[in-house]
């Protein structure tokens, strides 16, 4: 008997682990908080609008980090403990500021508006996928957080006595403060807020956010504030002055200006929950109202955080890992996390968005995606999109298209319908290219393709391509050309020339495919063998000199690399890595130069232009227990499960995508070709769960039998048959059942 009850009791205890470790378990919000990875850990939906993050990057009270500018790109920072709000709005992994606009903060006791000094410590911080809480212990307050789509949840556990809630519009992570705000009721506040500087570039550009909070308990005061004191347009009770603000109380008409804000004032005679619930729009306020009623009208905190973690176990469990550690399923996870959030939503519940730079209102069937940081992301988390949540990529392309068609250009770096023209190159359409070549063809491929050449030939006037004279003619960009970046941006012309070729192959577009396959290689000419590397020309075609190949790391600005240097660039060819070979002497002098990278401490794992690097030993036969080695190093080194996880910014889930790929054995080595290069997978066993719409296969194994050692793959077998290559190609991998290392 007791034998029996032992067995069941592990069968139960076993059988009740599996059911709490769902997919979302292993997933940490904090990962990235640190090690300016940009990310933070406030809720949000699978690709949404609306994240309610704690905002700790301005007050008295921060430590010197905040004097790093950095910090200024996200809300929140591990380290930091003062903290001044809940903003609404806000970007992970970004490399600039923009948003964190939207501040709710509860607070207890006399009514205050300077936020350094109504900003509060906090401890008992938890956060997990579409939820998060901590104490402000300042007022006993317990503050929590969830999120649908388009609306930030939030549930304030107030102490008996006064408590006031404050919608603080002035803070922001950039300069432009301009706002609205009108309280509606005792339980409706709306307003707008302008926003708009990413980078700090064009803040003549800016653009307006609505949204409508909504209040559980009606207040028993409320009213609004101003700085200047200067006030117009009210009607209320004037109750004085504050320091250096004015306060008024009562209903009020729309009250206009920079570093206003509104707020509910309570006087609770027990312990009193209140919850807030704030809908966004890019649209109008009406439309910030129906996506708040729409998503949450009738659903209690509770079951808005329920549906939210469903809908992301869902997303998540596309991928299933067994094997490995605790923490290395954490990384995992959360990285794949960290790639479902940008792009985003930018359209309302009702498909109204607004058109680029215009902002007229438009209309969508599907989902209209923004924040596109292309020449992070055509690298690799496209690629991800295409092999696991290929409708979302498809609606992607989509969105892309429907942005050339409103603007004339395909996009470089938008963001909420507006073209920031941040970093370099024209790599929108390396997007669109792989995505057709991954076999996901429901949109107008033709257009795209139009779109791509258009960005390619046209000499003036050409946003996309600055100095596409000079590249055309010459075959680069030369130092007077641009003042920053010839070398790299010629490179990044070839591999967008590279995709158009491979896409007009694709369509039978032959003389096409001569013509741009011939220019995606004209960086041969900025070859130098003295150094073995790359090096910029001059106007009249003689080098760049006196030269230092090693300049330009770390974000130095030079005239040949953008946040690189030649040792961070040259290999960045993958599409022509055997003719790179061929310049370099040969096989082994290719391979030896590219450990050179690594040996001597240039490879920079929080940069795009070098990520692909480790899996280029794949191209040199015999070196390829390089690239398993190296990027074991490198999983090991750089992520981890702690708030400094990342190694950097993520870059809108760029190096997350890395991460995800590589724990995986494969990853997409050359933008705008449909394959993999293959390397030790970090789990036994990943099954990759396919989208029956796209793909005839329901799901692909890939499993190791390469034991707890550092040993190098032996030999590779796909369903049971030996596979003679370290590259896997799109098409073989997703049409086939088992992907075995051995």
């Amino acid at each position: 008997m007791k034998k029996n009850f032992l067995g069941y009791f592990l069968i139960f205890f076993s059988c009740a682990t599996i059911a709490q470790n769902q997919a979302i378990d292993y997933v940490n919000p904090f990962i990235g908080t640190s090690n300016f990875g940009t990310t933070n850990p406030g809720p949000i939906a699978v690709r949404g609008m609306a994240n309610v993050s704690p905002f700790n990057v301005a007050g008295s009270q921060n430590l010197p980090l905040e004097k790093d500018s950095r910090w200024f790109s996200t809300p929140y920072v591990h380290e930091n403990k003062f903290l001044t709000g809940f903003s609404h709005v806000n970007l992970s992994g970004v490399g600039c500021p923009e948003l964190g606009v939207i501040l709710a903060m509860p607070t207890t006791g006399e009514l205050e508006t300077d936020h350094e000094k109504y900003g509060s410590t906090y401890s008992d911080e938890i956060a997990k996928v579409g939820y998060y809480s901590s104490q402000l212990d300042k007022y006993d307050i317990k503050v929590e957080a969830t999120a649908t789509t388009r609306t930030g949840v939030s549930k304030y556990s107030f102490p008996a006595g006064k408590a006031n809630i404050l919608l603080n519009l002035g803070l922001g992570l950039t300069n432009e403060q301009g706002a609205q705000v009108k309280i509606v009721s005792p339980t409706e506040i709306e307003g707008v807020r302008s926003v708009g500087s990413f980078c700090y570039y064009k803040p003549e550009e800016a653009y307006p956010v609505y949204f409508v909070a909504k209040f559980s308990e009606p207040a028993s005061s409320f009213g609004t504030w101003k700085k200047p004191t200067t006030y117009k347009g009210v009607e209320a009770q004037w109750m004085g002055y504050n320091g250096k603000t004015r306060l008024m109380e009562g209903f009020t008409k729309t009250v206009v200006g920079d570093s206003i804000g509104a707020y509910m004032r309570y006087d609770f005679k027990i312990p009193t929950q209140v919850e807030m619930k704030i809908g966004v729009s890019y649209v109008s306020i009406e439309n910030a109202r129906e996506n708040l009623e729409k998503e949450t009208a009738g659903k209690s905190f509770d079951d808005i955080k329920a549906a939210t973690q469903q809908e992301w176990n869902q997303y998540l469990s596309k991928i299933e890992v067994e094997g490995g550690s605790q923490d290395d399923k954490t990384i995992f996870y959360t990285g794949l996390y960290h790639t479902l959030i940008h792009p985003s939503t930018l359209n309302d519940i009702n498909g109204e968005y607004p058109k680029m730079r215009t902002r007229e209102t438009l209309k969508t069937d599907g989902t209209r995606y923004t924040v596109f940081s292309f020449w992070d992301t055509y690298r690799n988390l496209h690629q991800l999109m295409s092999l696991v949540y290929p409708k979302q990529q498809s609606n992607m392309v989509k969105s892309i298209l429907q942005i050339y068609d409103e603007s004339g250009w395909l996009p470089k770096w938008e963001l909420n319908a507006t073209e920031t023209t941040t970093m370099v190159g024209d790599p929108a359409g390396i997007v669109l290219a792989d995505t057709y070549l991954k076999g996901i063809q429901d949109f107008d491929v033709e257009k795209a393709y139009e779109a791509m050449v258009k960005s390619a030939d046209q000499l003036e006037n050409n946003p996309l391509r600055p100095g596409i004279k000079d590249y055309i003619e010459k075959g680069y960009l030369t130092t007077k050309t641009i003042n920053s970046g010839s070398v790299s941006t010629t490179q990044e012309y070839n591999i967008s020339d590279y995709a158009i070729a491979q896409l007009a192959k694709a369509l039978g577009k032959k003389e096409d495919y001569k013509r741009f396959s011939k220019r995606s290689l004209s960086y041969r000419k900025l070859f130098d063998n003295e150094f073995n590397l790359l090096r910029p020309k001059n106007d009249d075609g003689s080098w760049l000199t006196p030269y230092n190949p090693e300049t330009g790391a770390n974000f130095v600005k030079n005239l040949g690399f953008i946040e690189g240097n030649a040792w961070q660039y040259t290999f960045m060819v993958s599409h022509d890595a055997k003719g790179l070979m061929k310049l370099m002497g040969g096989g082994k002098a290719y391979s030896k130069q590219l450990q050179n990278v690594f040996d001597k401490n240039q490879f920079d794992m929080a940069n795009e232009p070098d990520i692909a690097y480790p899996y280029l030993f794949n191209y040199v036969k015999g070196e390829e227990w390089r690239t398993q080695q190296t990027v074991s190093d490198l999983l090991q080194k750089y992520f981890k499960n702690s708030s400094d996880g990342l190694p950097g910014n993520d870059d809108t889930g760029t190096m997350s995508a890395w991460a995800v790929f590589s724990m995986m054995g494969i990853y997409p080595v050359n933008p705008a070709q449909p394959i993999y290069a293959l390397t030790r997978p970090k789990f036994e066993k990943i099954t990759i769960h396919l989208d029956a719409e796209y793909y005839t296969n329901q799901k692909v194994v890939i499993s190791t039998k390469l034991g707890e050692t550092k040993a190098a793959i032996g030999n590779i077998f796909i369903d049971g048959k030996k596979h003679n290559s370290y590259f896997l190609s799109h098409q073989k991998l997703t049409n086939s059942k088992t992907v075995e290392f051995r």
